[in-house]
């Protein structure tokens, strides 16, 4: 089989199972959390908790970096479908005149944060390195399929925009303006997503493997706890909103 229709099956594949297949990665951080709390005894508790909450900032940031796209992009840009791909429009001013992928680039910074506060190094670069190899074969395929709906403007704006590693100084004021409603609508399980990953690293590492009783632990770590609830509230009610009514939606967005 040639490289190229290897690359078109995989991403293929990929694209399918794009939500899902990351979670595979989870095998490897098993034996990671033994080497954290060895860590984080070395580190000493307030320097410990100084890194998780900068990862943490990583991670609010992959996912303002999506709220920044999403908030701006008209109707037929992003299609969020999983068997085929799809795309009316080609939308290429934004946060698409800077990175050509930034839907991506949001998502490797919020996993980026929630793996790096293990504090395992070994984690981080297995990370880096399944994500790419990962992501490169569905950015294959888009681009193939972007290529031939929308040709030598495609193959333009391709050219001059980076793939991954945005360059500001090719920024371009989006054509429409920023949409609350719509980042509100499609991103709200983000929030929650990256809450309940950090959450759950905590009570591995505290109640798992420290052995730290729960109700103590609740009192002590309140924190995860109250940002959890936060986040289930919002998700709740963000849900029920899109699902039941139309305040959410915004004519000429996705």
């Amino acid at each position: 089989m040639k490289l190229k229709e290897r690359f078109g099956r995989d991403g293929a594949f990929l694209f399918r199972w794009r939500s899902y297949l990351p979670l595979a990665f989870l095998t490897f951080a098993i034996p990671a959390f033994f080497q954290t709390v060895q860590t984080e005894d070395v580190m000493g508790e307030e320097l410990s908790h100084a890194w998780v909450f900068f990862c943490m900032a990583i991670s609010y940031t992959g996912l303002l970096v999506r709220c920044l796209t999403i908030g701006f992009i008209p109707a037929g840009t992003s299609g969020r479908g999983t068997k085929r791909q799809k795309a009316e429009v080609l939308n290429t001013t934004g946060m698409y005149s800077i990175v050509r992928n930034p839907l991506y680039l949001g998502n490797f910074l919020a996993m980026l944060g929630v793996v790096a506060s293990l504090m395992v190094w070994w984690l981080v670069a297995i990370f880096v390195l399944a994500y790419w190899l990962y992501i490169e074969r569905i950015i294959w395929t888009e681009e193939e399929f972007l290529s031939a709906r929308f040709g030598k403007i495609y193959d333009d704006w391709s050219a001059r925009t980076p793939v991954f590693i945005p360059n500001f100084a090719l920024w371009q004021p989006a054509a429409l303006p920023f949409s609350r409603k719509t980042v509100l609508r499609r991103e709200y399980h983000g929030a929650l997503a990256i809450a309940a990953a950090y959450f759950l690293i905590e009570v591995i590492l505290d109640i798992g493997i420290k052995r730290e009783s729960w109700s103590i632990w609740v009192v002590e770590d309140y924190l995860w706890v109250y940002l959890l609830l936060v986040c289930s509230v919002l998700y709740t009610t963000l849900m029920v909103l899109k699902k039941r009514t139309r305040l959410l939606n915004v004519s000429g967005r996705e």
